[in-house]
């Protein structure tokens, strides 16, 4: 049960309807990573009831640029690009959408869908309770397909993953770190760069940091086939891992809840079909590069809720001004999502240099404005923190596969 689909539910009660929230875990899943709030998403969780229950966790600590020798010089944050985003865990925004879900909201855990048919009149999907093995066809109005990256409803109504899943040729590993890595003091972030592969510590101010490890890969496949933490240490290579990254490879190997998933994006030329409509990470993964996952799924429910409200008893018109109004800027994550991973891992020791020289760029008007040009920053960032019940800002290319 992912926040996009929470977010759902309680806005379309809003609406007047009445949703069942389906989750195929025996319970809610509290864990969670690392995750940037932007001006959207910020606009978003406050119309629907969220804002007053999550925090920026920021740290004011300044960051390190880490390599394997030891050294170290001023680094980068996340919360120093362009936007300013609210940096916080999945579970802060995952607790504060369940907070605003009405209690009069059924939810049912151990429950998948099997089958997914629908006419003009409704759709009739089969759930299969994997708790006691049991299957019932119901009637809905309306299907939303909150579930993912490998989203089920889809596979049943739109076709298989393949079709629309497309590969960036990277890995992410991600966790919570308890404590604080080796070499760091309490609240301070770090990065160790190198081409085609890095570290983030990302660190808040109030709670232990959370660490994403990422590299380039020839085979997705076969990453999956052995232990994460066997996967990153052959990634990094045979050289000395060195203080922090050892130890926080060394805490992988130990972590309880580890997200190890191949870098997809989800696309379809289409996001709704008859009476089924695909929300978040199912519809549009922009992948964790981008930073929008929580800020386009909340958005997207907020906005569902408006069209059905704007077109009462009018379903098509409701979800096709819905996808109208928000293809654009999910448009623009996407594509953006290839100049914001040369932030996260680069391809070269050149990008490394000019990644290097940020920070330090950054402290004078000219130098800064040099690099957003070059990377791209503010352009990025405008459309992270639109608004889209505002004027959409006219549509322009972002990065490519390069």
């Amino acid at each position: 049960m992912g926040v996009s689909g929470i977010a759902t539910a309680a806005r379309l009660r809003k609406a007047g309807w009445r949703p069942v929230l389906i989750e195929k875990a025996p319970e809610r899943r509290s864990g969670g990573y690392f995750v940037a709030l932007f001006g959207a998403g910020q606009a978003a969780a406050t119309r629907l009831g969220m804002a007053g229950a999550i925090h920026d966790r920021a740290s004011l600590a300044q960051g390190l640029d880490l390599a394997r020798d030891g050294s170290s010089r001023p680094g980068m944050s996340y919360a120093d690009l362009p936007g300013k985003p609210w940096m916080m865990l999945r579970s802060d925004v995952e607790k504060a959408a369940f907070a605003v879900l009405p209690d009069d909201v059924e939810i049912r855990y151990s429950t998948v869908p099997t089958a997914i048919e629908q006419d003009a009149g409704g759709v009739d999907v089969t759930l299969l309770d994997t708790a006691s093995d049991t299957a019932t066809t119901e009637r809905f109005d309306l299907v939303v397909g909150a579930d993912g990256l490998r989203s089920t409803v889809r596979s049943l109504v739109f076709g298989p993953h393949e079709r629309y899943l497309r590969r960036m040729g990277y890995m992410v590993a991600a966790f919570q770190y308890t404590g604080t890595p080796a070499g760091l003091a309490p609240g301070q972030g770090a990065t160790l760069l190198e081409p085609d592969r890095s570290m983030w510590v990302f660190a808040f101010s109030d709670h232990d940091p959370t660490v994403m490890l990422t590299y380039r890969t020839d085979d997705v496949d076969a990453e999956f086939t052995r232990p994460p933490a066997e996967r990153v240490r052959a990634a990094f290579g045979p050289r000395p891992l060195g203080k922090v990254l050892g130890d926080v490879v060394g805490a992988l190997e130990s972590a309880d809840d580890v997200l190890f998933d191949s870098v997809e994006q989800v696309r379809l030329d289409r996001w709704h079909k008859g009476r089924v409509v695909l929300m978040g990470d199912a519809a549009w993964c922009v992948t964790l590069y981008a930073g929008m996952g929580v800020s386009s799924g909340l958005t997207g429910a907020d906005l569902l809720g408006g069209m059905l409200e704007r077109h009462p008893g009018d379903l098509a018109a409701a979800l096709s001004e819905w996808e109208r109004a928000l293809r654009p800027y999910v448009d623009h994550y996407q594509d953006g999502a290839f100049a914001d991973r040369k932030i996260f891992v680069v391809d070269n020791r050149m990008q490394l240099l000019l990644r290097r020289a940020v920070p330090v760029l950054s402290r004078f008007k000219l130098g800064k404005r040099l690099t957003d040009r070059i990377m791209r920053l503010d352009e990025i960032a405008l459309y992270k923190n639109a608004d889209i019940v505002g004027a959409i800002p006219e549509r322009t290319t972002v990065g490519g596969t390069a």
